[in-house]
């Protein structure tokens, strides 16, 4: 009978394996509620493994925290944006960042946890601002040639942009339960989807192709009122 070949020792999967563990765990429990012997058994490694590639379980939220960043950006760019004509560039932008947090609830949860804790595994990485800063860069370009062919507003920050992006689709997945019960809709249903993906397009497209007046409320402090005569 011939022996069983041992199993050739592959460091980037089973980087991965612990990786993918860790993120179900972080993403059901919190950091506080992880268990490192949960993910190890979950990703059938060791104990002595998982701290072999992560040194702590703030270690490895951190490592979490940069793959999802990774994933979304390189997704992004994937987009091909910037070749694009602006207006289908920036509804494509709109979409996509919608059905990422349909597809990766993941997601949400994991920056949930980050902003409770001051966002001190972001502070620690040499990798989350750069990571996304080639995004600020696409939308720049999408805005400059938009606003080149007289779609787009002048001057739009681009970082403002992207927050307002996802703000309009987080806050809908953040709070989804809350909102489903207090206005009496089941908004995870693929109908308020829908309407709810088109709304988000409508709204930045409509900043964006709006021209720029006079504010129609001052931002700065308000100021005495003139007196009546």
């Amino acid at each position: 009978m011939e022996a069983a070949q041992p199993r050739t020792r592959n460091p980037e999967r089973t980087r991965k394996q612990i990786l993918d563990a860790a993120t179900i765990e972080f993403t059901n429990k919190g950091i506080e509620g992880a268990r490192t012997d949960e993910i190890a058994r979950a990703a059938g490694v060791s104990k002595r493994m998982l701290y072999h590639y992560f040194d702590s379980k703030d270690g490895l939220f951190q490592a979490v925290l940069e793959k999802i960043y990774q994933d979304i950006r390189t997704a992004e760019e994937n987009l091909d944006l910037v070749g694009r004509d602006p207006m289908e560039a920036m509804a494509e932008l709109c979409t996509f960042s919608f059905d990422w947090f349909v597809e990766h609830p993941e997601f949400i949860a994991i920056l949930n946890e980050e902003n409770l804790h001051g966002a001190v595994h972001a502070k620690a990485s040499d990798s989350v601002m750069t990571l996304n800063m080639p995004l600020v860069n696409i939308i720049s370009k999408v805005l400059q040639r938009g606003e080149a062919a007289g779609y787009f507003r002048p001057d739009v920050d681009p970082v403002e942009l992207y927050i307002s992006i996802a703000g309009v689709s987080y806050l809908y997945f953040s709070n989804l339960h809350t909102l489903s019960e207090i206005f009496g809709r089941d908004l995870s249903s693929s109908d308020e989807l829908q309407k709810r993906r088109n709304h988000v397009v409508d709204v930045i497209l409509g900043y964006l192709c709006h021209p720029v007046t006079q504010p129609l409320v001052s931002h700065g402090k308000q100021g005495k009122k003139p007196d009546a005569n």
